[in-house]
């Protein structure tokens, strides 16, 4: 079932066109990698799909409805965004933070099942610790933690994230990539933009490979070949099987 259908969508900062036509399909239950070069088009992509970024009617529509239909409270519920990093840094604790996403669902006041909520999202991304900490104590990776609990928190049906794992360790990388695959195989629509290829390869299952605005590739594992990425990436590389998993092996930059 296809959960987000993307139709014809441009879109330009400016005179700089960033997204040219682009047409996709993401179904319900992926978790599905944007990849590409820097200035490819991934996180003006998300933002479009989160109407962020203002877009044309009939060009994003998210259940056969226009996102640009969607009260800000609807929206809020169907669909979670976790920026790269977050530009102002509030005075709030962690626990405070990530009880904010429950603010499409909360009348006067929280209730028990807000706490409950907030509660296992702290649990399951390992912020017991630091739940009465403040967000300006934490290191950039702690942040990120955080911002991607108070996504989960909303319980959305579809959780966008710009380079969620980019300044985590290798520990919690894992861990949130673990968190979610889960989550898409739970039947949540999970998108990412990711730069490490070989973290998506192992943890996701739909690839949309993008480069100057345009979807150069789009579909499984299969689209991973030597002469995709070198046109991608001007780099060579050796695609490897260990174990039944795809790994890339970056070999030699290409000269222009």
């Amino acid at each position: 079932m296809v959960k987000i259908k993307i139709r014809n969508l441009s879109f330009a900062y400016r005179k700089s066109e960033v997204l040219k036509n682009l047409s996709l399909d993401i179904e319900t239950g992926k978790l599905t990698a944007l990849i590409g070069p820097n200035g490819s088009g991934k996180s003006t992509l998300i933002k479009c799909i989160d109407n962020i970024l203002p877009v044309n009617r009939d060009c994003v529509f998210i259940d056969d409805r226009d996102v640009r239909s969607l009260s800000n409270n609807k929206k809020a519920r169907l669909m979670a965004y976790v920026p790269q990093q977050e530009r102002e840094v509030f005075s709030l604790t962690v626990y405070e933070t990530i009880l904010m996403g429950r603010k499409p669902y909360i009348g006067w006041a929280p209730l028990t099942n807000d706490f409950k909520i907030v509660n296992q999202v702290i649990e399951d991304l390992d912020l017991e610790n630091i739940s009465s900490a403040f967000l300006n104590e934490l290191s950039g990776g702690q942040r990120q933690r955080v911002l991607i609990g108070r996504a989960l928190a909303q319980q959305p049906e579809i959780l966008l994230l710009d380079e969620p794992t980019a300044s985590l360790d290798l520990k919690h990388q894992l861990e949130v990539m673990l968190l979610l695959q889960k989550l898409s195989q739970g039947g949540m629509t999970v998108i990412i933009a990711v730069h490490d290829l070989n973290l998506a390869l192992k943890y996701c299952d739909h690839f949309i490979m993008l480069n100057s605005g345009e979807v150069f590739a789009n579909g499984d594992k299969e689209i991973f070949t030597p002469k995709n990425i070198r046109e991608l990436y001007a780099v060579d590389v050796e695609i490897l099987n260990l174990k039944n998993s795809i790994f890339i092996a970056p070999q030699k930059p290409v000269e222009i």
